[in-house]
């Protein structure tokens, strides 16, 4: 159903909290999907997460291009084209009274039964949320994360890819568990192969004699919108960019360490395995690309 659908009456009244199901608007409470959807029922769909910076969604057409493509990975057939779901966004940030505003954007197989069989679920369904998000206090900006290094290995990538962004994140949500019990602010996990691969929910950066070293999308990594973005704007500060696998070491000895993700933005890294990465501080080319950053989310590029 087109975004439009629900969008004849004039006299709605802005909300903080908006929530769009298959063509109508809810509130938090109103909220509700059914238990026999596919999404809840196995995790079977697709979402992303998406801001807006002073009433302008940053880089809607990267994050949708992401979306159909995670979609078109798990056999998905997403139910609007992606025109009418650009609009769909920009309709629902419009009517939440937001300027800054986390959307979260999902696509889910739809209601069948309680079977496997994807065919059971004549049609998907989608739902936009606009709301806010915080991932840390303001003090972990200035003062860095500290972090572990987690038992729990991201998902094999012939498996289940970690480059499609789907509704499975139980392993990086029992890796969030192994740092919750430790005490640390965030963890670091790796592949099925010991390599550096991202935080639970963020990519990573490593610093050096002003190069970013970073593991690349093709070893098994979510390829960031905001990852992309600081790569762009290193290049623009004349920092060298090398994209190769990482393990630990690399990361421990690195002068700074940074992650960067949709809902942390750009967040460094104090501390890692008990170790102190680098002043134990964030880092002067972190705080650089820190302010390049909200100086390109402000312009709206």
């Amino acid at each position: 159903m087109a975004p439009e659908a629900d969008s004849g009456a004039t006299s709605w009244s802005p909300l903080v909290t908006v929530v769009w199901i298959d063509g109508k608007y809810h509130d938090r409470d109103t909220a509700v999907l059914s238990v026999f959807d596919h999404g809840f029922l196995y995790g079977d769909g697709v979402f992303e997460g998406i801001r807006a910076y002073s009433g302008r969604l940053f880089r809607l057409d990267r994050h949708l291009d992401r979306l159909y493509a995670s979609a078109k990975a798990i056999w998905l057939d997403v139910p609007l084209p992606q025109p009418e779901m650009a609009a769909l966004v920009e309709e629902a940030l419009g009517r939440s009274s937001l300027k800054d505003a986390y959307l979260r954007l999902v696509v889910t197989r739809g209601v069948g039964d309680l079977g496997l069989d994807p065919r059971k679920c004549p049609k998907p369904s989608v739902i936009c949320i606009v709301d806010t998000i915080r991932l840390y206090p303001a003090d972990r900006y200035e003062k860095g994360l500290t972090v572990l290094t987690a038992a729990t290995p991201i998902n094999h990538r012939e498996s289940l890819s970690p480059r499609i962004k789907s509704l499975n994140y139980l392993s990086h949500i029992l890796a969030k568990m192994e740092g919750i019990a430790a005490g640390v602010d965030e963890v670091i996990m790796l592949d099925a192969g010991g390599y550096v691969a991202e935080a639970s929910g963020m990519n990573l950066f490593a610093v050096s004699d002003r190069t970013l070293r970073t593991p690349p999308p093709y070893t098994g990594i979510l390829r960031g919108v905001t990852r992309d973005a600081i790569i762009e704007l290193a290049h623009e500060a004349n920092y060298g960019i090398e994209e190769q696998p990482l393990n630990r070491y690399d990361l421990y000895t690195a002068q700074e360490v940074f992650l960067t993700g949709t809902a942390a933005e750009i967040v460094s890294v104090s501390k890692l395995d008990g170790r102190s990465i680098g002043s134990g501080t964030a880092g002067p080319v972190t705080r650089d690309l820190s302010r390049r950053f909200r100086a390109l989310v402000s312009r709206g590029d």
